[in-house]
């Protein structure tokens, strides 16, 4: 699918040998405020969900993929998330595990191009993401993409025994 190719890195599917990745990504506590995760996952609970990833984001109303350079290695993951096919809006995540990768454009062009897929696949009128207050470096990105901060949520999370406020952020599709 040309949608989901960048010029340096493409979106794909998750496959069963992206365990230990997905293992160590699930696993990694210094990003659990970004993915709101509270306890680890054992390799035998994401086996499972990869065994599940192949089913249809209608019906599930999440996709996620998988961030890959053109050698294969997998960098990040990108997750469309409350898909709402009603009012034709969805959520967007997006992390690139180590720190090496971050800063070198594969976020911003993974995000381009998930935008363009659901603008143009699956015929959304707009996107949302939320971003913590301090993250500087994803406000930046996704601003310039096009995204509207259109609110604020004060202490929203509970983080490392203080109150972090959380941005809202929304594309229309014109």
């Amino acid at each position: 699918m040309i949608t989901l190719k960048g010029e340096h890195i493409y979106l794909r599917a998750i496959e069963p040998e992206d365990l230990e990745f997905i293992h160590a990504v699930e696993n990694d506590e210094s990003i659990w405020e970004v993915s709101n995760t509270q306890t680890p996952y054992s390799k035998f609970l994401i086996k499972q969900y990869i065994e599940n990833a192949h089913q249809d984001i209608y019906e599930v109303k999440q996709l996620r993929l998988v961030i890959s350079s053109y050698d294969n290695t997998p960098l990040g993951m990108i997750d469309i998330f409350d898909f709402d096919f009603k009012n034709s809006r969805a959520g967007i995540g997006i992390l690139v595990k180590d720190s090496d990768n971050r800063g070198r454009g594969y976020g911003s062009e993974a995000l381009k191009l998930l935008i363009s897929y659901c603008f143009n696949h699956l015929n959304l009128n707009q996107l949302f993401c939320n971003i913590s207050e301090d993250n500087h470096v994803s406000v930046k990105m996704f601003e310039k993409q096009g995204f509207k901060q259109v609110g604020l949520k004060k202490d929203w999370n509970f983080i490392n025994n203080s109150y972090k406020s959380e941005y809202l952020f929304q594309l229309i599709n014109n």
